[in-house]
């Protein structure tokens, strides 16, 4: 009986038990969703009406209970309002509805009421400017406070000093973008219970001195981002680090100049820490494998961190991000890799190590970091081949190696990497063959490139012509292996592609059907450099966003000129056999396009039209066609063309005022056309030109003055072979930066200015980094023979003035001009003598001086001119010995100096008699006028010696009788005993 009594007390127990838990259920339940209190409704109502609700996010702030309110939150015991959460959910301001979800207005002190708020989120709203509410400090329950960008103005309010239990507090980017101030940072070291702060992109310049010092006074900080803040200071030292919690530390975009601090490296709690997009300079410190805990390290973008990777960083193996792109960082990879894959437990994710200077070859232990997802190495000088163990790799998701000296075959395992997306192996020297096996496992795989940008194939795509991938590219850019000669039919299946570019790929084919029925809207087209032929179909279509592109360039494509949707932003259809006019109604069919070059085809008629209607152009390349007409007015339409390129046509009439409404223009070629006519003087404006190439046309009048003083940007100044007048503008000389002048085939007149030496541009060296300043190529005489330059415009430096009517003596300020290369004066009236300073122009490859009426010696020191190659002295009075030695010596055509009478010596044929051989150390020019007055010295003396001696003797023989008659005796009497003496001698001969 004992038993069943038990076990009913207990029941009886257990269901009392259960019937209080659920009274006091139904008591709490009961307060959680009890009405809130009645002033603190009040008081958000009155929060409300200050606010400005476009999109109606706070429709729900009405009946009784304000705990029910979207983004209000209340206490569960007592009723009370702790939470506002009022971000922006949609902070790039549209949901795609059309309408707009920023709060705005200002902040109602009505909050005050709300006395046990802990946490106000206003943040990514727009507050227009509004000032932060200085009575924000009194809220003293306040936790959590985040106004980050929602465009307050003005100063930080000291009194936030005040929340004294304030743990997270987030004002990045508070202000407004036309409203930032400087701020101090004296205020926050009141607050010792802060966790996390972000001021990331407030100016806190006026803190520069000791931000440092006032942050470290915070013992629990956590969290600090102070991105952006223009603190500009970054001391080196620290006595003693007091927040030793921290474990984020975002510095990056300060404008440091400076090491690495040592500070940082006695933080052993740091997990993330990010100096980007500074100054930082000096080797990465051994000192870096102190922060055990790191898993983030970016120093990106500083530029000046050198050295090579420590191997003691791949200690460091709870690192799961290292970012040290755009720096200068040299040496090999293999001691850091090699330290990492040492870990028993290494989590390396991102490697990102591009932009740099770092050689040598991967190593094979790069195939043991198996949680590496992004492995970006671009832009370095890595060598050889990639190790077969790239293929254990198999959580990469992103390789780049591309634009490095990379070569040898790409290995199959890189097949087995099944979670590639992206594989950018571009501009590398990879040779062999790759076929389906390279692809076996990549059924993720959604970007490919591989190639360079070059004639040369040394990889072969071997795909067989059933071949099915089973990945779905995007995006394909194959440069320089041979995918022909038929169009890639693996591409079949390839329906999701948005860019396409398979450059020097040797396809000698038509565009298949199959192609043009996969329905793609292309963002990008690009097959130049094939051979592609036959008519282009106009059903291709591509997208608007965000710029769509065609490249067709250096094929055999004829027909029509094509003509797509109307979203297409670049066409480039140059060097092909496309014939016909330019559709009439291009503008309107094609209203999108920003860049356009249909040159080297067979295009005739006239200029339409419509191309006014291209508001956006800033690249017009219509040379080398068949075009004729006069040049439209509709240049005010096209403000933004910096590009205009119409040379090579039959383009006839002026040249149009409006042209000079073209402010951005950069580039003018017209020539090789039948203008005609003055350059209008409204080209003034376009001061921004870089090139300015009218040449053989049929233009007339004087050299405007205003080329000199009006377009300093100048670089090639082109006027050749032309009918202008007059003399050269002394204005010309203010173009400091002109390295290219070509006015010969002119009818101009007198002196060349001797100011030239003050064009500056010819001693200045360009370089590859100046080569966007050119457009297109560029014919000029050098060597003799007309010569196109295109690519390497910069390196040419090239005057010419020949075939005109100049006079006077060649201005021996030339000789200043040290990076000339190309001196060309032939055909004209010139005189005096070669000046001697040529010889220090000792870059110069041609120099034509011919068929003027310079006089005098050849300079001996030209021969010291190693560059020299071709020279052309003929048809002169030069007179003397041509110098021998050095660069003469290779100058053997006798033809150099024909039509000098006077010269002598090597090649030529005529001898010299008396061997000039200038002292050491003497101008040359010194001795040879030396020379020539010793000569008229010489016979001045001889000739006064013979004068006095012949009258000395005769003379007297003339005006005394005496002595006139004793000379005369004398004589007989010599001769009459020479006469005995050979007739005794002659005599005694005979007997023998």
């Amino acid at each position: 009986m004992a038993g069943p009594s038990l076990q009913l007390i207990i029941l009886v127990f257990l269901l009392e038990f259960l019937h209080f838990e659920m009274i006091k259920h139904g008591y709490c339940n009961q307060n959680l969703h009890s009405i809130c209190k009645q002033n603190e409704k009040k008081a958000l109502i009155a929060f409300k009406q200050d606010l400005v609700d476009p999109s109606g996010r706070l429709a729900s702030w009405r009946g009784e209970d304000c705990c029910r309110w979207n983004g209000v939150s209340c206490d569960n015991r007592t009723g009370y309002v702790v939470e506002i959460k009022l971000r922006n959910p949609y902070p790039k301001s549209f949901n795609g509805d059309g309408l707009v979800y920023e709060l705005g207005g200002e902040v109602s002190p009505s909050l005050l009421d709300l006395k046990y708020l802990n946490h106000l989120d206003l943040s990514m709203n727009n507050f227009d400017g509004a000032k932060i509410p200085g009575f924000l400090g009194s809220l003293s329950k306040l936790k959590y406070l985040n106004l980050s960008s929602a465009s307050f103005g003005g100063r930080i309010p000291p009194n936030l000093r005040k929340l004294s239990e304030l743990e997270y507090l987030d004002l990045g980017h508070y202000y407004s973008q036309t409203q930032t101030v400087e701020n101090d940072l004296k205020w926050i070291s009141r607050l010792s219970t802060l966790k996390y702060l972000n001021l990331g992109g407030v100016d806190l310049s006026r803190a520069a001195s000791h931000w440092l010092q006032t942050l470290n006074s915070l013992p629990v900080l956590s969290e600090l981002h102070l991105f952006e803040c223009q603190l500009v200071n970054l001391p080196t030292s620290l006595q003693s680090v007091n927040f030793t919690s921290l474990q984020v530390l975002d510095l990056s975009n300060n404008g440091f100049n400076s090491t690495i601090p040592e500070w940082l490296f006695n933080m052993s709690s740091l997990k993330r820490l990010d100096l980007n997009s500074n100054y930082l300079y000096g080797e990465l410190p051994d000192a870096l494998a102190n922060l055990t805990s790191l898993e983030e390290l970016d120093l990106s973008e500083n530029y000046g961190i050198e050295g090579r990777l420590p191997r003691k960083l791949g200690n460091l193996c709870n690192l799961q991000k290292l970012v040290l792109t755009n720096n200068n960082i040299d040496g090999d990879i293999m001691e850091f890799i090699d330290g990492l894959s040492e870990c028993s437990n290494y989590r390396l994710e991102t490697l990102d190590l591009g932009y740099n200077k770092m050689t040598g070859n991967l190593p094979k232990s790069l195939g043991s970091l198996k949680n590496l997802q992004y492995l970006i190495l671009w832009h370095n000088s890595f060598r050889g081949s990639l190790p077969e163990t790239i293929g254990n790799l198999l959580s990469l998701r992103e390789l780049y190696l591309s634009y490095n000296q990379m070569s040898g075959k790409i290995p199959v395992s890189l097949g087995q990497l099944v979670s590639l997306v992206v594989v950018d192996l571009i501009e590398n020297s990879w040779e062999g063959v790759i076929t389906e096996s390279h692809f076996t496992n990549l059924s993720r795989l959604r970007e490919l490139s591989i190639g360079k940008f070059r004639d040369n194939t040394s990889v072969v795509f071997n795909m067989s012509s059933d071949w099915m991938p089973t990945f779905k590219l995007v995006y394909v850019k194959i440069q320089a292996c041979k995918l022909g000669p038929k169009f890639p039919t693996w591409l079949r299946n390839q329906t999701e592609l948005k860019t396409i570019v398979l450059n020097y790929a040797m396809i000698s084919d038509v565009i298949p059907d199959w192609f043009l029925d996969m329905g793609l809207e292309l963002e990008e087209l690009d097959v130049a450099y094939n051979q592609l032929r036959g008519k282009v179909p106009n059903s291709l279509r591509f997208t608007a966003v965000p710029v769509s592109n065609v490249d067709l360039s250096s094929n055999w494509f004829e027909g029509p000129l094509p003509l797509w949707s109307s979203n297409l932003s670049t066409l480039y259809l140059r060097d092909n056999m496309f014939s016909g006019p330019i559709p009439s109604n291009i503008g309107m069919a094609l209203p999108s396009l920003t860049d356009l070059d249909i040159s080297r085809n067979n295009l005739n008629g006239t200029i339409p039209l419509s191309i006014g209607n291209l508001t956006g152009l800033t690249t017009l390349v219509i040379s080398n066609n068949r075009l004729s007409g006069y040049i439209p007015q509709f240049w005010e339409n096209i403000p933004m063309l910096y590009i205009l390129d119409m040379s090579n046509n039959s383009l006839s009439g002026t040249i149009p005022n409006s042209i000079g409404s073209l402010l951005y223009l950069k580039f003018l070629i017209l020539s090789s056309n039948n203008f005609s006519g003055e350059l209008p003087s409204s080209l003034r404006n376009c001061t921004q030109l870089y090139s300015l190439d009218i040449g053989d046309n049929q233009f007339s009048g004087q050299i405007p003055v205003w080329i000199g003083e009006n377009l300093p940007s100048l670089l090639i100044l082109r006027l050749r072979n032309n009918s202008f007048t007059g003399h050269i503008p002394s204005a010309i000389c203010r173009l400091s930066l002109l390295h290219i002048l070509d006015i010969s085939k002119n009818n101009l007149f007198g002196f060349i200015p001797r100011c030239v030496g003050n064009l500056s541009g010819f001693q200045i060296e360009f370089t590859s980094e100046d080569a966007a300043r050119y457009e297109g190529g560029l014919q000029l005489v050098a060597k003799g023979r007309l010569v196109r330059y295109s690519s390497i415009l910069y390196l040419v430096n090239s005057i010419d003035l020949s075939s005109n009517a100049l006079s006077g003596d060649i201005p021996s300020e030339l000789a200043s001009l040290f990076k000339l290369g190309t001196l060309n004066l032939s055909t004209n009236h010139l005189t005096g003598r070669i000046p001697p300073d040529f010889g220090k122009l000792e870059w110069l490859e041609t120099l034509d001086l011919s068929k003027n009426q310079l006089s005098g010696p050849i300079p001996t020191n030209l021969a010291s001119l190693t560059f020299l190659n071709h020279l052309n002295l003929s048809y002169n009075n030069l007179t003397g010995k041509i110098p021998t030695g050095n660069q003469f010596q290779t100058l053997t055509d006798p033809s150099i100096y024909m039509g000098n009478n006077a010269l002598c010596g090597f090649p030529l044929s005529v001898e010299c008699d008396v061997k000039i051989s200038p002292f050491p150390g003497q101008n040359n020019g010194d001795i040879d006028d030396k020379n020539e007055l010793e000569k008229v010295w010489f016979f001045s003396f001889v000739g006064l010696g013979f004068f006095t001696g012949f009258w000395a003797i005769c003379g007297s023989l003339i005006l005394k009788k005496q002595w006139r008659d004793a000379y005369f005796q004398f004589v007989e009497r010599m001769l009459a005993r020479n006469s005995v003496y050979l007739h005794r001698k002659f005599s005694g001969m005979g007997r023998r």
